[in-house]
């Protein structure tokens, strides 16, 4: 099991984490200022001391619509001047953060926090029937499998095709 000190978060995932700590903590809430983010990542202390680098991620670097300087995730969105939330699939978002990470990865974060991660898939923004996304289209791997279960997919397909002309 990862600990804090074992797992070396980089500053976007603790800004991400702690956001979203306080949006599962308070879920009326449509955002959270810039400084009750840095606040509660100064709180959770999951780097051990707050790191200079979270004020300037939470304002700029993690947020999806604004111009990129440097960093080009889409973690938060900003809905208002100094006001982020979560990002969710279908804000808008600069360009040239097209490809930006909006989630940390699993194993790049403490355990203790990678239950945030089903939280946010789960009932932050869950998915609506019809939705097509990149991992909706990837969970059809393996589909139909069944099918040639009892035949190899070459006598199967064979079978398919008896009786053309």
């Amino acid at each position: 099991m990862k600990t804090a000190t074992a797992v070396k978060v980089k500053v976007a995932d603790e800004v991400w984490i702690v956001t979203a700590l306080l949006h599962r903590e308070n879920p009326s809430r449509a955002g959270f200022a810039v400084k009750e983010i840095v606040a509660r990542a100064r709180s959770e202390a999951i780097h051990g001391t707050l790191r200079p680098g979270v004020r300037q991620h939470a304002s700029q670097h993690c947020v999806a619509n604004v111009l990129p300087d440097p960093g080009r995730y889409k973690m938060l969105y900003a809905t208002a001047k100094g006001t982020r939330r979560l990002f969710r699939e279908g804000d808008p978002f600069h360009p040239d953060r097209r490809d930006g990470k909006v989630v940390p990865r699993r194993e790049e974060i403490p355990a203790k926090y990678s239950d945030l991660l089903d939280w946010y898939w789960s009932e932050y923004v869950p998915r609506k029937p019809g939705t097509h996304t990149k991992q909706s289209v990837l969970s059809l791997r393996g589909l139909g499998k069944e099918l040639w279960a009892e035949e190899d997919p070459d006598s199967y397909v064979q079978r398919l095709r008896e009786g053309w002309a």
